[in-house]
């Protein structure tokens, strides 16, 4: 192995079997019905199982101090690929070799032990890291100062809610320094201000020549701090590029055609409830679907989902970012005081939450529109940074008389004046 490469993984391949087996009460029709079928089952499927391929055939190696993002849509295999390279579980074929002391933040609370407190778990980490009781005595207060969390250090973390579990996981990884950092989906949890701390911090791990891991769907983030990308679809790796090519790849194949994103259960995550997400989309002047639009319209922006039980201080976020992660602008449903007053508690029900964007805004290009539902600074229940790209046109826009684009990502149609004195 090459001494600048510090991770190098060869046709790696993941297999899990599916069982098939259900338990539940049967009528005895449906058991006779059984036992008859039985004879066949087993010589199609003798195992009585299905098995699938959350992985293969994955291989790059990563060089020292690099920090390589690894993205793709929920189900692609990257949280699959981390658990292998963190030792979490084995490949079902090739290997991958590590070279140095690995750190990982793979999900909430990953390595803490329920029943002991923050300040044990600090302790346990660092042991599981390799460390020395006075290295990590070295880094302790930065680490729950970093985490905001001292008025609960002597509490069980069981105890802890999925943002304090955040909070402490990502601090403790991010300042035990391991000379690998592998990091799955930290901004998925949190509010914004503790996830601008941690992309701060990861910044300054990889500015200190550490290699890090990164996987997002954040493509800010990404761009921010990552210098290459590899993306997996299906389990399998179909590019690594500079990151900036990667995320417009996978930006222009990964999103839904025509307007309209509908989330299927499985990507829903069981941290969401009682949210459930069911659609968003994107209505033209004329009340069409559509992802093409002009700017010298109105667009329409729809967001349904449904609640299970009652939610208090509920957010719906909507998110507008160029296709390179820049961000043109940031809209909440409880913008509005009186919106904010009725809806403080949002009981069980079907819900839309309905925006529009004024014509004459925004400037010619593709952007991505992403969704997310929170409580501030409490909990974030589910979110989707790239659910829909629309085209946007300016044809009948401001200055159309020049044929020149224009700098920006608004493009307002202002009142001047002309005055001859």
């Amino acid at each position: 192995m090459d001494k600048n490469k510090v991770v190098v993984v060869n046709d790696i391949g993941k297999r899990y079997k599916i069982f098939t087996e259900v338990n539940r009460y049967q009528t005895l029709r449906e058991k006779l019905t059984d036992i008859v079928k039985a004879p066949i089952r087993t010589l199609l499927n003798p195992t009585g199982n299905q098995t699938f391929w959350a992985l293969r055939n994955i291989s790059f190696d990563v060089d020292r101090g690099m920090v390589l993002g690894i993205i793709g849509k929920n189900g692609a295999g990257k949280s699959t690929l981390l658990k292998i390279l963190s030792r979490v579980v084995e490949p079902t074929e090739g290997w991958a070799e590590i070279r140095g002391r690995v750190g990982s933040l793979l999900e909430v609370g990953t390595g803490f032990h329920p029943e002991l407190t923050g300040r044990e778990n600090i302790y346990l980490n660092g042991a599981i890291l390799g460390m020395k009781r006075a290295e990590i005595d070295r880094k302790f207060d930065e680490i729950v100062a970093f985490s905001e969390i001292e008025q609960f250090l002597d509490t069980p973390v069981k105890r802890y809610s999925s943002g304090m579990y955040m909070r402490l996981a990502f601090s403790v990884s991010a300042h035990l320094e391991p000379e690998i950092l592998i990091v799955d989906e930290v901004l998925a949890v949190g509010d914004a201000e503790f996830q601008k701390k941690c992309l701060g911090k990861m910044s300054d791990v990889a500015g200190g020549g550490r290699t890090v891991l990164f996987v997002s769907h954040n493509m800010s983030a990404v761009l921010r701090l990552t210098q290459e990308c590899v993306i997996l679809e299906h389990g399998k790796m179909i590019k690594r590029a500079p990151s900036q090519e990667a995320v417009d790849y996978y930006l222009s194949h990964d999103y839904e055609q025509g307007g309209e994103r509908r989330w299927k259960p499985e990507e829903i995550p069981n941290s969401a409830m009682p949210f459930t997400p069911i659609s968003l989309k994107v209505y033209n002047h004329q009340g069409v679907v559509t992802d093409s639009l002009r700017s010298v319209e109105p667009i329409t922006v729809e967001f349904e989902y449904q609640l299970d039980s009652p939610v208090t201080g509920l957010r719906i976020g909507l998110y507008v970012t160029t296709t390179r992660g820049e961000f043109v602008f940031t809209s909440f449903d409880t913008d509005n005081a009186d919106a904010f007053n009725e809806h403080t508690e949002r009981k069980s029900g079907h819900y839309i939450s309905r925006v529009t964007i004024p014509a004459d805004m925004m400037n010619e290009g593709r952007y991505v529109l992403g969704v997310n539902a929170s409580v501030f600074k409490i909990k974030s229940y589910f979110t989707d940074p790239n659910a829909v790209i629309i085209n946007v046109n300016t044809s009948g826009a401001p200055g159309m008389q020049w044929a020149e684009s224009r700098q920006g990502v608004i493009r307002p149609r202002l009142d001047w004046e002309i005055i001859r004195k």
